[in-house]
């Protein structure tokens, strides 16, 4: 299936763009995509994923067994209030 990752602030800083589309398995989870994003982009995208949050079809998800959908936004931490 294809994906549509959608990266913000420090995640696209790492990422080096602030969207792709990436063929991935159907059944593909969170897991699976944190660990092929650090594949792909390296050590500064493995700080972004560990500490960030990520949106799964408008919803925010951390279990790394949540099978991702068609849209996923990455997002870093944020300070503030």
């Amino acid at each position: 299936m294809t994906l549509h990752i959608r990266y913000f602030a420090a995640a696209a800083d790492a990422a080096g763009r602030d969207e792709e589309h990436l063929q991935i398995e159907n059944d593909a989870t969170l897991g699976t995509l944190k660990n092929l994003l650090v594949e792909q982009y390296g050590s500064l995208m493995q700080r972004v994923v560990e500490s960030g949050s990520f949106l799964i079809d408008g919803v925010v998800r951390r279990d790394p067994a949540q099978v991702v959908g068609s849209r996923v936004d990455v997002l870093p931490p944020f300070a503030g209030g």
